[in-house]
């Protein structure tokens, strides 16, 4: 070999402290598919932002689907597998879950040094790489309709279907040994990474836009997301019928009908509100209400702290590693109507001051996330190099 351990080490120590750059390596980017614009899309923006040359690659894009929210994408170098070509796949991507291998392993991607995948329910983190290629994955989540069926699987499941998650789980696993590293959103989920995949995840919150000015209101309440069952909006509609308090919701889903036919005179539903109308109803807003138990991370929550804003969520949700409990808003510990309730009164009797929660919104801008997961790709490429060097 012709090094020793000690040079090897001493190496080591001062390559650690000038990792290597990324600027001249041949980067790409994959994530699951493009049809709508939610947090996952946030993050691979972002991602883009960091290697703005870098090809895209997913497994199909529905631009009818994503609406106004193509023009996000519109100069993007966007690279789709035969996915693309299956009918209504866009409408039903779960029917065709059993194929997802096949997508990811058809793509080429020997060109690159550098792979990052942004995945989540589609296993994107799937892809081939060279060998000496390093694969970092930012995971949303394991896919939980695979590794926990019986709250998340998306329809009762027949016996077919039962058998098909079986083996797709079983190629999830052997799929996530290949990845180099894994970045997540929250210990909530890198806690799950270790359990279904045993492996470690650095936790790096994704970016959000902070708007950092402003102050709470005093009119309503607010609801700020999408309108389906898994986000539990129903909890806030009843709570604040209950209580007689104003709740304007904002967002549309698959929910949105049953929801308006639980709501009572207090309640208002606003469908999709551009960005740039929002300061002035985050401006009169007493506090947002996010009431899924469930949550791995929240965009909304950090978003209404950045506007001065504080939260009312239930503690068991990876929310409580976002809100301050008592400082940037209330943590409720029964995810019940009664629960809730009962943490709105407490709420109206504390007093929240604006600056503290801008000032954690703070910590998960954008900038923040780039300049973390900038340092972290590049200790992992100078580790990643130094490790085939002393193999050689």
């Amino acid at each position: 070999m012709g090094r020793s351990l000690l040079s090897s080490t001493g190496e080591l120590w001062e390559r650690s402290l000038f990792p290597v750059s990324v600027d001249c390596m041949r980067v790409a980017l994959v994530h699951d598919y493009l049809r709508e614009y939610g947090d996952a899309e946030r993050v691979l923006q972002a991602l883009h932002r960091m290697y703005p040359q870098a090809p895209v690659y997913t497994a199909f894009i529905d631009q009818q689907q994503l609406g106004v929210d193509a023009n996000r994408f519109a100069d993007w170098d966007i690279r789709t597998t035969w996915a693309q070509r299956l009918p209504a796949i866009a409408h039903f991507p779960h029917t065709y879950r059993v194929l997802i291998p096949y997508f990811w392993e058809s793509l080429d991607l020997s060109a690159y040094d550098l792979v990052i995948s942004s995945s989540n329910r589609y296993l994107s983190h799937s892809v081939l790489t060279r060998s000496d290629a390093l694969h970092v994955c930012y995971c949303h989540t394991p896919p939980r309709y695979l590794w926990e069926p019986a709250s998340h699987a998306p329809r009762p499941r027949s016996g077919y279907g039962i058998w098909a998650d079986s083996r797709l789980r079983q190629y999830d696993f052997s799929a996530a040994q290949r990845v180099d590293r894994f970045v997540t959103n929250s210990e909530t989920v890198a806690r799950r990474i270790k359990k279904f995949y045993r492996c470690a995840a650095e936790v790096i919150p994704p970016p959000v836009t902070i708007y950092g000015d402003g102050q709470a209101g005093d009119q309503y309440y607010l609801y700020v997301g999408s309108l389906t069952c898994d986000q539990q909006v129903d909890l806030a509609i009843e709570a604040c019928n209950r209580l007689n308090r104003p709740l304007w919701v904002i967002g549309v889903g698959s929910d949105t009908r049953r929801l308006q036919n639980l709501a009572g005179h207090s309640i208002r539903f606003l469908g999709a509100v551009p960005a740039h109308e929002m300061p002035p109803i985050y401006a009169h807003a007493r506090a947002l209400i996010f009431p899924c138990a469930d949550a791995d991370f929240g965009f909304s929550p950090v978003e209404a702290m950045g506007y001065g804003v504080p939260v009312i969520a239930p503690g068991q949700s990876g929310i409580r590693e976002v809100v301050l409990n008592y400082r940037t808003g209330l943590l409720f510990s029964e995810p019940t109507v009664e629960g809730l309730c009962e943490a709105i009164t407490q709420f109206e009797g504390l007093r929240f001051f604006s600056h503290a929660c801008i000032q954690r919104a703070e910590e998960f801008a954008e900038s923040v996330f780039i300049d973390k997961l900038g340092w972290f790709i590049a200790q992992a490429l100078d580790a990643h190099t130094l490790a085939r060097t002393i193999v050689e």
